[in-house]
């Protein structure tokens, strides 16, 4: 019930947002770009896309021998939307990758892992971006105005975001299904379902050590690769303010689009962050100097690239894996 009052509120939100700035101003703005603009606007989401699946195919080490890039590209897509569209700190489609992933033959053990491990170096990329964001920012914008007393804040909680990321990463060397069975168990909560899997979930902490034993060279590739990958957001900002007639320096982009990152980040409660997002953005435009039509047009503009992603995301999820057996399984249920 909580996430749907949380949309209706976004939705309302972006409503008055749109009815105070002036729809015809909006129109206005937005009739400057034709289909050929707005197919221009998805190239660097594109580029993201692909460069966050090499990411992924990188941890994934060996098991991704089985299974070609375009599949696994596919795979991720369909995860991606779900986490994109459920208020769940964007975790909610990780699970599906691991399955779809066991659909290609990818070993349960190995496919969690390498969705662990993907995960934790795409976010110590994504702090990367926004610290070197909010660095450009001051520089930009300078500490002491009330937009750089705004971004000072955002540091304290970019650090707190540092301090659980390296929480994470320790129990991952710990073990992170262990830890989680073992602190379950102290409250004297039973889940049976954990239980029965606790030897299958066991064996995945013991394959995210080894990688983290054997492969560390993996591990800082795929977190620059990553971070290749969140770059492609400042060229979509750029690209949007330059096909709306403004004039944007790269430094500007690289900070609009690190500190957008953040903003959908710290929105993850709400569906889709509807609402947040876009007066966030609104705000970080005006911040930066532009125009409150500008502003609106730009999140509406993000918006646009979101719902061709869920489209795109929606179309995967309802074929990837169709009819597809993994070998073992059938190898057991021979027909």
């Amino acid at each position: 019930m909580l996430r749907y009052i949380l949309l209706a509120l976004g939705l309302i939100v972006l409503s008055l947002l749109v009815w105070h700035i002036g729809p015809a101003n909006i129109y206005e703005a937005a009739t400057q770009l034709g289909p050929t603009a707005l197919l221009a606007l998805l190239i660097p989401s594109v580029i993201m896309y692909s460069v966050e699946a090499y990411g992924w195919k990188i941890v994934l080490g060996q098991a991704a021998q089985r299974i070609p890039f375009w599949r696994l590209l596919t795979i991720r897509s369909a995860g991606e939307v779900v986490n994109m569209t459920t208020p769940t700190a964007y975790l909610g489609g990780e699970p599906l990758k691991v399955y779809l992933l066991n659909k290609y033959d990818v070993p349960m053990a190995e496919g969690a892992a390498s969705v662990v491990i993907a995960k934790t170096t795409m976010t110590i990329a994504e702090v990367f971006y926004i610290l070197m964001g909010i660095a450009l920012a001051f520089w930009i914008l300078g500490a002491g105005s009330s937009a750089g007393q705004t971004i000072t804040a955002a540091l304290l909680s970019v650090g707190l975001l540092v301090c659980s990321i390296a929480g994470f990463v320790f129990i991952q060397h710990r073990g992170l299904f262990a830890s989680i069975l073992s602190l379950v168990k102290k409250f004297g909560v039973r889940i049976r379902s954990l239980e029965a899997q606790e030897e299958h979930l066991r064996s995945i902490d013991q394959t995210i050590r080894n990688f983290y034993s054997h492969h560390q060279k993996a591990f800082y590739v795929s977190m620059g690769v990553y971070f290749l990958g969140w770059m492609a957001e400042s060229m979509e900002v750029f690209g949007i303010i330059y096909l709306l007639g403004g004039s944007m320096s790269v430094s500007s982009a690289l900070s609009i689009g690190a500190l957008a990152v953040f903003i959908k980040g710290g929105s993850f409660f709400i569906p889709g962050s509807l609402g947040a997002q876009d007066a966030g953005n609104l705000l970080l435009l005006q911040a930066f100097g532009y125009s409150d039509v500008t502003g609106i047009t730009f999140a509406l503009l993000r918006r646009f690239r979101e719902l061709v992603w869920i489209g795109i995301g929606l179309l995967c999820l309802a074929t990837v894996g169709k009819n597809r057996v993994p070998q073992n399984q059938e190898m057991e249920n021979p027909s």
